[in-house]
């Protein structure tokens, strides 16, 4: 099976419920991949899901709170960039490693009004 690299993210509302999620990225991340992550995303760690193309992680605490709450911003969490397990690679695979640190090198400024939660 080829390499694979898993990134880890998660949403974490004003209250510190927090709800994960993972990324399966076809190719091996490099030290190198890691430093423009934290150097793309706000403060090391924060980006809009939306604008990454990437599956959202809020409605999960939706659940607990019937819906958006005063407790909801736009801002996913940078968690970890590793390799990835065989447990993991059952995972469908969202696209290449290389492609998706294009993509967020490619970010001049995040864009809050993506998200639903921008102005709650």
């Amino acid at each position: 099976m080829k390499k694979c690299s898993v990134f880890e993210y998660l949403y974490r509302d004003a209250s510190n419920y927090k709800s994960w999620g993972t990324l399966v990225l076809r190719g091996a991340a490099t030290a190198s991949d890691l430093e423009v992550l934290k150097s793309k995303f706000e403060s090391g760690e924060f980006f809009i899901a939306e604008q990454l193309g990437i599956p959202t992680l809020y409605a999960e605490l939706w659940e607990f709170s019937n819906g958006p709450s005063i407790d909801d911003h736009a801002w996913h969490c940078f968690y970890k960039l590793r390799p990835a397990t065989d447990e993991d690679i059952t995972e469908p695979v969202f696209g290449a490693v290389k492609n998706f640190i294009s993509k967020i090198s490619a970010v001049k400024e995040w864009t809050p009004e993506l998200s639903p939660h921008w102005n709650i």
